[in-house]
């Protein structure tokens, strides 16, 4: 169960990430098919739900969902691959400019977002893979009315998929971008054959338009107000800018500055959407004008699967169950899509808060929690893909709006007055878009806050579990600190923990009376300071830098910077241990106050109660009690 970890979800530290074989990368028109099998397959649902929240209006609505996709989406995607340029994405954006508990807290928030998009995609396109399939006349007639089974047995059988290993999928994804995107075609040009030789189909259908909402203004006016709704034709660009680091860089690229591997990811963004705007407009269209309005209704025909309907209607049971069975394999890939993110999305970011325990860097762990709570995300939905619809958006809104503001405030940190303004405006419409989305259908934001609830508690108590791990990852020593340890190697190895306060001669003095006297050292035996400053508390693992100085001529001080105390203290000690060959002593005064008080401020504030954690840290890293390094406490 922990053995290996999944190519898309590695979380590698240290020297042993450097002996993987570096990835080459892929075309991006072939990483725009990984992408693809998120966003193209939301075809398979997008026009219904278009169909039930603007009913006539769908094809107009639907080009107001094109130009913001074209004009705002697009440019904002295109500037995050410009600063992410690794696939961090938004998040990661956010979390450059925010520091301490306020932006980890943040990031969890975010995190709880993308949670709530990833695992809807896998329970909505699952779903919707259901119904093409129950609906399909060729189906035994055992299989109707179980979609919540079929559903369950989907989003299973995903999980086997990756619970025995998911490997390369960029070939696979070609393969089915390029079928289904094909077959799509077919319908689209059969419905508008249809359409243009039965006239009066336009004419009812701009009649009634007319009837319904009078002039072109209220038009679109009214659809401005049900685009909210049609949000879910959005998804994928978040997936886009992930799957960056497949995409073929150029001969002169490099970690730093990979001018190539970005060039061809703002391409593949820029395909993708110009080829989803035409299917978008194209399929609203026929889908209106010639699938009866009760069809799109709970329990109609269409309801779901309203280019199947029409494959069916209009091409044959045959060629309709060849567009199922491809429309059934994208969904279904869709949600091993969204499982990859998941599991390439939380390694990055928990584990470096200490926020995941151990076994969650194994892959087969995580496959079994998110797939149970995929079941019962599709069990408490009844496995209904409109119900879902406004979870998904929320997730997907909520992580655009993310974006929006990072590009807007990175344009205006770098000086770009026209493009700080343009993004600004762009953040406004989907703040507007996501407000309007979560009054309308508050089920999103009610998954999106018990997501971000869950994870924002297991992460804290993960982190409590962990509070006495070494956490360290290095320990460097410049040349005064290193002449230090050589000189104090040859006799007994005596520290003194100092908190550093006005750094005098007074202070160091009365600093090594107090230490003799507390623990009677021999006044022969010479002492070398530790001071240590606080950075960041909020940060779990990091490296170790230590500083030599001699103050006032006779006091020798190590200083070092980490985000915990104990932590840093015990890295040194084990290190001076292993350089040496001695155990090193260290000296502390107890601290006054609350023990329980002491311990919050260390779990926060990377301080305290010092002396006895920092004996716990190293119980833990060493547990030779002949070999640990001694804390001495009076």
């Amino acid at each position: 169960m922990l053995e290996g970890l999944s190519d898309m979800a590695r979380h590698q530290q240290g020297p042993q990430a450097k002996t993987e074989p570096e990835h080459k990368g892929q075309r991006w028109w072939r990483v725009m098919c990984l992408t693809g099998v998120d966003y193209f397959s939301t075809l398979g649902y997008q026009p219904g739900i278009a169909a039930l929240a603007a009913g006539l209006l769908s094809p107009v609505a639907t080009i107001v969902l094109v130009i913001v996709t074209l004009a705002g989406a697009l440019p904002v995607y295109r500037r995050v691959a410009e600063e992410s340029s690794h696939g961090e994405g938004s998040i990661a954006m956010l979390e450059r400019l925010l520091s301490f508990w306020k932006g980890k807290l943040f990031v969890l928030t975010l995190l709880g977002f993308a949670a709530t998009d990833f695992l809807i995609t896998i329970t909505l396109s699952a779903a919707d893979a259901s119904t093409h399939l129950v609906e399909n006349p060729h189906v035994p007639s055992l299989l109707h009315g179980q979609q919540l089974v079929v559903t369950l047995v989907l989003v299973a059988l995903l999980g086997a998929v990756f619970l025995k290993g998911f490997l390369e999928a960029i070939g696979v994804a070609v393969v089915l971008v390029g079928v289904y995107l094909a077959l799509n075609a077919v319908v689209v040009v059969v419905g508008l054959w249809h359409v243009a030789t039965a006239s009066h189909v336009v004419t009812d259908w701009t009649s009634a338009l007319t009837a319904e909402h009078g002039n072109v203004v209220a038009m679109v006016g009214v659809s401005l107000l049900v685009f909210p709704k049609l949000a879910l034709g959005l998804s994928g660009f978040e997936t886009g800018v992930a799957v960056m680091p497949h995409v073929e860089g150029e001969a002169g690229d490099t970690e730093e500055k990979p001018a190539g591997r970005i060039r061809g990811t703002k391409t593949l963004l820029t395909t993708a959407a110009l080829i989803m705007s035409v299917f978008l407009i194209a399929t609203s269209f026929i889908t209106t004008l010639l699938i009866p309005e009760k069809d799109f209704e709970p329990g109609g025909e269409a309801n779901g699967r309203a280019l199947a309907y029409l494959a069916h209607q209009y091409l044959g049971d045959g060629f309709g169950t060849v567009y199922d069975v491809a429309t059934i394999a994208i969904l279904w890939f869709a949600g091993a899509s969204a499982m990859a993110g998941l599991l390439n999305l939380m390694p990055r970011y928990l584990p470096r808060y200490g926020m995941a325990p151990h076994w969650a860097r194994a892959v087969r762990p995580m496959v079994i929690v998110f797939i149970l709570v995929a079941f019962l995300v599709t069990w408490i939905f009844d496995a209904d893909v409109d119900a879902q619809g406004g979870a998904y958006a929320t997730g997907v809104l909520v992580l655009i709006c993310s974006a929006a503001i990072a590009v807007t405030i990175a344009a205006r940190r770098a000086g770009q007055r026209n493009w700080t303004i343009g993004f600004a405006v762009i953040s406004a419409v989907f703040l507007y878009t996501t407000v309007v989305n979560v009054i309308e259908r508050p089920d999103g934001v009610k998954i999106g806050a018990c997501f971000i609830a869950g994870i924002i508690i297991l992460s804290l108590m993960s982190r409590l579990a962990r509070a006495f791990e070494l956490r360290v990852t290095h320990v460097a020593l410049d040349s005064m600190a290193e002449r230090f340890v050589r000189d104090i190697a040859n006799r007994r190895i005596r520290f003194i923990a100092n908190e550093p306060d006005r750094r005098d001669m007074a202070e160091y003095r009365d600093k090594i009376h107090q230490i003799r006297a507390d623990n009677d050292v021999p006044a022969q035996d010479d002492f070398v300071f530790v001071e240590v400053t606080v950075l960041d508390p909020s940060e779990f693992e990091a490296g170790l830098n230590v500083r030599g100085e001699v103050l006032h001529d006779r006091y020798r001080i190590l200083t070092l910077e980490s985000s915990s105390i104990p932590n840093a203290l015990a890295a040194l000690l084990l290190y001076v241990r292993d350089a040496t060959g001695q155990r090193p002593h260290i000296y502390f005064e107890w601290t006054e106050g609350n023990p329980f008080a002491n311990f919050l401020r260390f779990f926060l504030f990377g301080q305290g109660e010092v002396a006895p954690v920092t004996r716990e840290v190293l119980r833990e890293a060493e547990p030779d009690r002949s070999r640990r390094p001694r804390v001495h406490v009076g």
